[in-house]
């Protein structure tokens, strides 16, 4: 069940017009810092989806209710980077992830945007949703504070993947905190599927964007 009066919030966007129809360079202002995104058309992964923006800004506006500095970080379905470069600017140890096809793109703005800044050192790497968890990232290894996942949720075949993905990295302890724009009717059976595994709660929502920002946690027994 869903927990908490959520906050109504706009989300604020610095835009710059696109330029080419294949690589378009998005420019965003986060935590003082200018991000520039290249995005591509040839993959959905490639594109800034409005729940990034969502959870990048209520990230840089909540830093002492969710404070990442030095937290471990895991992204799932990083898409272009923007909120693991938000991430890393706030101080985390993230790691991105999303299908081999995005992987270059994503490591391009991740390298770009946080070469030059004093930080923990983002790690990008593969991750198929459901596939390889054990082998890749064995529980006895790897421990995440935050997962982070935004606009995952949409009209694809993958959705039980996904939300075992999330069962698989969400221990006690661990924050799930999802950012989705909510178009389908598959999207809100999703959402009761969250509800029934986790503690959940609406933390914010940008009606003008149809985007709910939800925070999750394993239920204690």
């Amino acid at each position: 069940s869903l927990t908490g009066s959520p906050v109504t919030l706009k989300i604020l966007q610095n835009w710059v017009p696109r330029v080419s129809h294949y690589f378009d360079k998005e420019h965003y202002t986060y935590v003082g810092h200018q991000i520039v995104i290249q995005e591509s058309i040839e993959h959905f992964g490639a594109v800034v989806w409005p729940g990034a923006l969502a959870l990048s800004q209520y990230l840089e506006s909540n830093q002492e209710q969710f404070n990442l500095k030095d937290k471990k970080v895991l992204e799932i379905g990083a898409g272009t980077g923007l909120l693991s470069i938000v991430a890393c600017i706030l101080g985390a140890h993230v790691t991105a992830t999303d299908l081999p096809e995005v992987l270059e793109n994503l490591s391009y703005n991740i390298s770009r945007n946080t070469q030059n800044l004093n930080m923990h050192k983002p790690e990008v790497r593969k991750l198929v949703w459901g596939e390889g968890l054990n082998e890749d990232f064995p529980v006895s290894t790897y421990h995440y504070d935050f997962i982070l996942a935004t606009d995952v949720v949409y009209h694809h075949a993958a959705l039980d993947p996904l939300l075992a993905t999330m069962v698989y990295f969400c221990k006690p302890g661990t924050v799930l905190l999802w950012a989705n724009k909510f178009r389908f009717s598959t999207d809100y059976e999703f959402l009761e599927k969250v509800c029934n595994i986790f503690n959940t709660t609406i933390l914010a929502e940008f009606p003008e964007s149809n985007v709910k920002l939800l925070k999750a946690t394993v239920r204690e027994n």
